[in-house]
């Protein structure tokens, strides 16, 4: 330990008062860490099951050319999410650009005009905004397509509003969805319990609508996924926790065969669906990527729980608190100004493997409603499961830190962060 430490503050110029609190926030979460870990190793058993029972072999990380007929690794990958998250079909594909393209096609494919979307969580992330038709100029978004929205706020709390679902569900409602990740709220993300008192709540009501979850940020974090727990479909992104930092885009889509088969010709084209598309050469890094998932989920949300102490001690607003579940990789931090943020981000980008030496600044990023500011030097670009933080420039300034290939680097952004802080003033040890 005496060996980093110095490191730390020899080659990164680190002020020793940073590593010092850092240290003791890392003592205080140590019973945390430990309830993560059994949550890590299950997940990792569960995943070499799900490859074991495939019979994954070389012959898997190969491709086609053309239209992708019969594609050996396509088609394994597929199966193997759907072993992983217990469901009865799976889409998982570099054609999926992100997790916005993923939960589009998914709503999307589902939803036809006429039918009613209710989310249950409040507005949605500000990308889906777009999607749904709530600002833009529509470029085929659902409500071009006569499908209306309706969205349930969480209680003050930050649970579910039952009783607000139950008056918001018409006779036109198809289709019913769960945010589980924070977004740029400020709220604790959904957990699996919740989760799953809201699907029963559900079909209580009306079993024949459609529940889906939003499940980025939120793979691995627990023993159960959503589908576990009687989710219909779920949908994310590769490059946040399932590719495990070695996916290089992409994006998937699980649960009932019947409700795949619609979001595959969606995805395509009638007709098509998932018969077709090349993996173009990227079965291998899928595969590894998710075998890996478990342990680089494990160092991110670690690093997370730590992030959450550390300003908690320096007297800042943490959401979710450093001892509460978690059910995302995010941390939020409420700095309450624009030069915290900037300097909170620049740290993390000078923390980062690639890129350290770019300066982030905030920009007008496209399908967001401010401006954003974003760090991440990352190996892949806008990978959120590799060490980034971001925010929109908009009061009262939380900063969303997230991700981490390893606990250490996470743990060196946040010591980077901190003593960024300290040497603009904008914080005092």
């Amino acid at each position: 330990m005496d060996h980093t430490y110095n490191l730390l503050a020899d080659k990164f110029n680190i002020d020793k008062r940073v590593l010092d609190l850092v240290m003791t926030a890392e003592k205080d979460v140590a019973s945390q860490f430990s309830d993560l870990d059994d949550i890590m190793a299950y997940n990792q058993y569960k995943i070499l099951e799900a490859f074991q029972k495939n019979r994954l072999s070389d012959m898997h990380f190969g491709w086609n050319t053309g239209y992708g007929y019969d594609d050996p690794g396509r088609d394994a990958i597929e199966k193997v999410y759907a072993d992983v998250f217990h469901t009865e079909k799976a889409l998982v594909r570099p054609t999926i650009v992100n997790g916005t393209h993923a939960l589009a096609i998914t709503l999307m494919g589902i939803l036809r005009p006429g039918d009613e979307l209710i989310y249950c969580t409040g507005r949605p992330y500000d990308t889906l905004e777009e999607v749904i038709g709530l600002r833009g100029q529509g470029n085929g978004s659902l409500k071009d397509y006569g499908i209306t929205y309706k969205q349930v706020e969480l209680l003050p709390d930050g649970s579910i509003d039952f009783e607000g679902i139950r008056k918001a569900v018409s006779p036109k409602t198809k289709m019913m969805t769960v945010q589980r990740a924070t977004g740029y709220g400020w709220r604790k993300a959904i957990t699996i319990e919740q989760i799953k008192e809201w699907a029963q709540f559900i079909n209580s009501i009306r079993p024949d609508i459609v529940k889906m979850t939003d499940n980025c940020y939120g793979e691995f974090l627990d023993i159960n996924e959503p589908t576990d727990v009687g989710v219909d479909v779920i949908a994310g992104s590769l490059i946040k926790n399932p590719g495990g930092g070695l996916a290089l885009t992409g994006g998937y889509v699980a649960g009932r065969a019947d409700l795949i088969d619609k979001i595959q010709y969606r995805m395509t084209c009638p007709g098509i669906g998932g018969e077709c598309g090349l993996t173009f050469g990227q079965t291998r890094t899928m595969f590894q990527g998710m075998f890996q998932a478990p342990k680089v989920v494990n160092g991110a949300v670690k690093g997370a729980v730590l992030c959450g102490r550390a300003y908690e001690m320096l007297g800042f607003e943490v959401c979710p608190g450093p001892y509460d579940k978690r059910s995302d990789i995010i941390q939020a931090v409420r700095l309450k100004s624009p030069e915290a943020v900037e300097a909170f981000c620049r740290a993390i980008q000078y923390a980062a493997p690639v890129d350290s030496h770019v300066t982030p600044i905030p920009w007008d990023m496209p399908g967001y409603e401010s401006q954003v500011i974003m760090a991440a030097g990352a190996f892949v670009q806008g990978s959120s499961i590799e060490l980034s933080a971001d925010a929109p420039m908009r009061e009262p300034y939380n900063v969303y830190f997230q991700g981490g290939l390893t606990y250490e680097h996470s743990k060196f952004g946040v010591i980077r962060s901190i003593d960024e802080l300290l040497k603009n003033h904008l914080i005092s040890l």
